[in-house]
């Protein structure tokens, strides 16, 4: 075990569109850079092609960025974690090469991390905010993943529930996309719902078997609601543009907490953490708290910086495993799927 003495990581993130470096002394975050790459807008999706392309050109810039904003030099680094996966197979491996060729050339070691882990484990990143208690629910909601997950220790997860097919920010996007809005949807949909009546239209919530959660059949519902509607009047969406993303909203965020609940009751655990992306909707937020206090759980909801992807999340994982010595080899493969 090494000794828990001050070590500088950086971490290096790339398993979609988003090229992130971080640097972390310890649980402490020094730096945490992004490029994010406008391009997809005009696709209303991620392109996996032009998205690897844009890493080759972004990871040389923002490590160095990252690096010089934390105030260190190169030579200071103790460690290089990177995000082994899951995610796109292309921009994985522009990451996962580039954290390979710059351990081998400072001869430090490298650590690989699972991007879910990540995003359940940016709760230990020290920001002023109480950590999680052992054991806890993880609620991982992004634009690829959404899964309950329990965590008894650090590298200790069992999936208990997953999304059977769309992913709840994919559903935004698809939503999103049909009612005209940008990509990605999200955060459009979210500022309007806050001008709209979540009650004004009722959709449905899809069954799925024990605490499993299906977003496709709420995407095609409401596709083919939106279809009968303005067929009848072709300003139905333009009219009710808020009313809709209200009600849009609300469902989604239902159909996840109706697991959540069964979660909690079948596992007796109340303290709850939530990442990925969409933990920065603020329906949810809401709805987490109000039913924290009503319930008596125990929530932790991260910084908004700590949502969308991110190198810090990745870096506190490296440094949980650094205080292990858990260190991988330079024939350590990137993954597009990688089980928590």
């Amino acid at each position: 075990m090494i000794e828990q003495k001050p070590c500088y990581i950086l971490a290096i993130e790339s398993s979609c569109d988003d090229t992130a470096a971080a640097v972390l002394k310890n649980d402490l975050v020094l730096s945490n850079s992004i490029a994010n790459q406008s391009i997809h807008e005009a696709y209303g999706g991620v392109v996996p092609e032009l998205a690897s392309r844009a890493h080759q050109q972004n990871i040389v810039p923002v490590v160095d960025q990252a690096i010089k904003k934390a105030g260190i030099t190169k030579h200071q680094l103790d460690a290089i974690a990177f995000t082994r996966g899951p995610g796109l197979l292309g921009s994985l491996l522009v990451g996962t090469s580039f954290a390979k060729s710059l351990s081998m050339g400072l001869s430090i070691p490298l650590i690989e991390v699972n991007h879910l882990q990540g995003h359940l484990l940016s709760h230990f990143i020290a920001d002023g905010n109480p950590n999680p208690t052992f054991p806890f629910l993880g609620i991982t909601v992004s634009g690829g993943h959404t899964q309950i997950v329990k965590v008894t220790n650090y590298f200790t997860m069992e999936e208990i529930g997953r999304t059977q097919d769309d992913a709840i920010g994919e559903a935004f996007d698809k939503c999103g996309k049909v009612l005209g809005l940008g990509y990605p949807a999200g955060p459009h949909i979210d500022r309007l719902a806050k001008e709209g009546d979540p009650a004004a239209f009722t959709f449905p919530i899809p069954k799925a078997e024990g605490l499993n959660v299906s977003y496709s059949g709420f995407k095609t519902a409401v596709i083919n609601f939106l279809h009968k509607n303005t067929q009848n009047n072709a300003a139905f969406i333009k009219e009710n543009l808020a009313d809709l993303c209200a009600s849009i909203q609300y469902t989604l965020i239902e159909i996840i907490f109706t697991k959540i609940f069964k979660a909690v009751e079948q596992t007796g655990i109340k303290e709850l953490a939530i990442g990925g992306g969409v933990a920065a909707n603020s329906g949810l937020r809401e709805k987490l708290q109000t039913t924290a206090k009503e319930k008596e759980w125990t929530v932790h909801i991260p910084p908004f910086a700590y949502t969308t992807d991110n190198a810090a999340m990745i870096g506190i994982v490296g440094y949980l495993k650094y205080r292990q010595e858990s260190f991988a080899g330079l024939d350590q493969a990137a993954t597009a799927r990688l089980p928590i």
